[in-house]
């Protein structure tokens, strides 16, 4: 473990960068690998050429196979011969990729390969599986003698058949091009002959069967669908006899469109109100009519009177009267019989012309009295049938419900019906669009083995290479057991620097000797952990706020504080009095346990009273960058004058006393540049005590090292969750001659973020 009692001893422990030299030094280099291949090259020409021969014999040993290949159409849309298919077509490219694709794994399908089987006669063939030649000799030799070979039986023959149908399922092979419907079928045999008529069999049969596979579905649908038509017709018949047997019991008479009650009731509304019309006219004329005589007034004014033909001659006369009246009333005297004759005559036509009236006045009283009873006598027809009516309404309920049963059942034995005689005429339509586009032609060249020069070309190379192999592993394993076992470097406790090599080339100079550095442990005791930009205040980015674990404020001072407080103080001495000194907290591991580390440093010094300027370095991981950002969107900063690369990194002025210039380059070198010139400008305006970096991150590039060059003083931060002495150890290594600036070091001892993280839980 990590022990700083003692100065650390950088003679007395080899380097990491020795291991590789060392392990460079015993293993071989490329100069004796030719060298040896070169010493021994007869002897691998001599393994090349019996690999070669080796490969041509087993070349020459293998069974030649030919392959014939038969080409097919498959489209997945298929004839539109009517207008309603058993099946429905696929609209879209996937769906059609997919019928394509079972329209090829069909083709190797157990069904389709018996048939070709049995038509090939394969059962008998030796070459998948059958003893046809051997039995067809036997069969003859014993017909010689009189004997037959006993029938094979059903268990033997599908036994012979099954095998049969495993050697050709291997013999066939599909390929179906990713944006095409065309499949190729290849079909390999020993025999080329064989090979073409079993990939032309294969394509017929396939073709046969799918349109044997269409007529069996349509004429299985015709089966069901004619096996539910005598049910549907017998459901339809009751629900028919139904309907008509409510019809008669509740009077239901009328045709297809109303009711005889529903015509008979309109009928007497009309009549009803063309007798109520004629009531009011005959009233009408029989107040006009004794108006006429109430009021004095000519009783032949009225229309009856003006058409009467009598009233018309009585009143002619009655005018001839009253003339010849006038005239002897003139020439006579008063008493003159002939005018009292006239004016009897006058007054004998006026009495007729009246009673004339009067019967005119009684014919409407009659009129009037026969309107009213008619009138009476149809308004009680009228409420009769509306009583029946109403009764026909609430049985009409049931009838509508019958009704509805009746053409519910007709309709779907409608539909069964022309679906049944639909099916039963596809059953002889061909709807299918797969042809052959190519049949299999006998080939003229073997599809396996290759030619033999591939063999020999195959055989000769790996010859070579295992005669190469060999001598190179039995010349290593002699080296191995001649030479003396390397001695076991033992591992002191001090930590160790390695002994980087400069940019130039030459060694560093030997170091003897390096000051032990000041020891802090940063501890869960002396910090407190907040859920980030949750309890962000509105007047400036708080450091204490960012989710990251930060020192604990208003307690007294610790050791932590009192440690950290000697490194400054141990810089100082560093810097000579210098203004503004530069410290940078280095580390290995977790980016973010070094960010914190330096969050943590930078608030210590400003609890002290110092003014202190904080600047990320790490261009890579931008831990310390991300977190101040990400409260500044949440609550607006101030922003300050100093810049370090643009308006994405301009200094911010948090309530905490410290000022932060987040990184904004991701290149190397440029954030060097920026962050030294950031430097000089700091110290030129004099605003703050100290500058803290964050960074740079390991292992150390050579802007990194340029970066470190500028710095007064280190602090590493070594995470105890790894291996204390081997990260110390990576650290003096990365750091080389800068490592003599290494003032102290922080053991971070706090939980990782990710184990502490909880979700709707705040710690404070």
């Amino acid at each position: 473990m990590l022990d700083y009692n003692q100065p650390i001893d950088r003679a007395r422990n080899p380097t990491r960068s020795e291991a590789p030299q060392q392990r460079s030094e015993a293993s071989f280099n490329l100069l004796e690998l030719v060298s040896l291949l070169w010493r021994r090259k007869i002897a691998i020409a001599a393994a090349a050429l019996i690999g070669a021969s080796l490969a041509v014999t087993i070349g020459k040993s293998l069974t030649p196979r030919y392959t014939a290949t038969a080409q097919l159409y498959v489209d997945p849309r298929e004839l539109q011969l009517v207008d309603r298919e058993l099946t429905p077509r696929a609209q879209d490219v996937s769906g059609m990729s997919m019928v394509v694709e079972s329209q090829a794994r069909l083709i190797t399908s157990n069904s389709v390969l018996l048939q070709v089987i049995q038509q090939a006669n394969l059962d008998k063939d030796p070459e998948f599986g059958g003893g046809g030649n051997g039995k067809s000799l036997m069969s003859s030799l014993l017909g010689l003698i009189g004997l037959q070979l006993r029938a094979p039986s059903v268990a033997e023959t599908r036994e012979v058949q099954l095998a049969a149908l495993d050697a050709l399922n291997k013999h066939i092979t599909i390929r179906k091009g990713e944006k095409s419907f065309i499949v190729d079928i290849e079909v390999w045999s020993t025999d080329p002959a064989k090979a073409a008529m079993l990939a032309n069999t294969l394509t017929n049969t396939y073709l046969t069967e799918s349109r044997n596979s269409q007529a069996l579905a349509a004429r299985r649908a015709t089966s069901e669908l004619s096996g539910r038509l005598k049910e549907l017709r017998e459901r339809l018949r009751n629900a028919e006899t139904a309907l008509a047997t409510y019809k008669a019991q509740n009077n239901f008479v009328g045709t297809q469109d109303s009711l005889i009650s529903d015509q008979q009731l309109s009928s007497s509304n009309q009549r009803l109100s063309a007798a109520r019309a004629a009531t009011m006219d005959a009233q009408a004329r029989l107040d006009q009519i004794e108006a006429n005589k109430r009021t004095a007034a000519d009783a032949g004014a009225i229309p009856e009177a003006l058409q009467s033909p009598t009233i018309a001659n009585l009143r002619a006369q009655y005018a001839d009267a009253r003339k010849k009246y006038a005239e002897q009333t003139a020439e006579l005297g008063p008493r003159h019989p002939a005018l009292r004759q006239t004016e009897k005559q006058v007054e004998d036509l006026k009495r007729t012309i009246s009673e004339e009236i009067d019967r005119f006045a009684q014919s409407a009283k009659n009129d009037l009295t026969r309107a009213r009873d008619y009138e009476a006598s149809l308004n009680r027809a009228l409420e009769v049938q509306k009583r029946q009516s109403v009764q026909l309404s609430q049985a009409a309920v049931r009838l509508r419900e019958l009704e509805r049963e009746a053409d519910a059942s007709r309709d779907v034995y409608q539909s069964f019906l022309k679906r049944s005689r639909e099916t039963e005429e596809q059953e002889t339509l061909n709807t299918s669009a797969a042809r052959i586009i190519g049949e299999a032609t006998v080939p003229q060249r073997r599809s396996f083995p290759p030619a033999m020069s591939l063999f020999a070309m195959i055989g000769f190379i790996f010859g070579a290479l295992a005669a190469a192999s060999w001598f190179v592993t039995a010349e290593h394993l002699l080296a191995g057991a001649t030479s003396p076992e390397p001695t076991r470097r033992e591992r002191t406790p001090a930590p160790d620097a390695s002994r980087a090599t400069p940019d130039n080339g030459a060694p560093p100079p030997p170091l003897a000797l390096v000051e032990k550095p000041l020891i802090a442990r940063l501890q869960e005791a002396d910090v407190m952990r907040t859920l980030g930009a949750i309890l962000v205040t509105g007047g400036g980015v708080d450091l204490t706020r960012l989710g990251w674990p930060t020192l604990r404020p208003g307690f007294p001072l610790t050791t932590l504080l009192n440690a950290l407080r000697d490194m400054r103080a141990a810089m100082a001495r560093r810097a000579g009095g210098k203004p503004m000194p530069v410290i940078a907290l280095v580390g290995t591991g977790e980016t973010v346990g070094r960010s914190v580390t330096a969050l943590n440093f930078a608030l210590a010094a400003a609890r002290d009273g110092s003014r202190v300027l904080m600047i990320d370095a790490d261009h890579q991981a931008h831990a310390l960058s991300n977190k101040v950002n990400r409260a500044g969107r949440s609550a607006p900063a101030k922003v300050g004058w100093l810049s370090i690369g643009g308006k994405a990194a301009r200094e911010i002025e948090t309530v905490n006393g410290v000022s932060v210039l987040p990184m904004a380059e991701t290149d190397a070198g440029k954030a060097t540049d920026t962050i030294r010139k950031a430097i000089t400008q700091a110290r030129a305006a004099g605003g703050h005590d100290l500058i803290i970096l964050d960074g740079p991150a390991m292992p150390l590039s050579a802007a990194g090292r340029k970066l470190l060059e500028a710095t007064d003083a280190l602090v590493a931060v070594l995470p105890t969750s790894l291996d204390i002495n081997d990260s110390m150890e990576d650290i003096l290594t990365a750091l080389g001659g800068a490592q003599r600036k290494l003032v102290g070091v922080v053991l971070d001892e706090l939980t990782p973020a990710s184990q502490t993280r909880q979700r709707g839980r705040q710690y404070a």
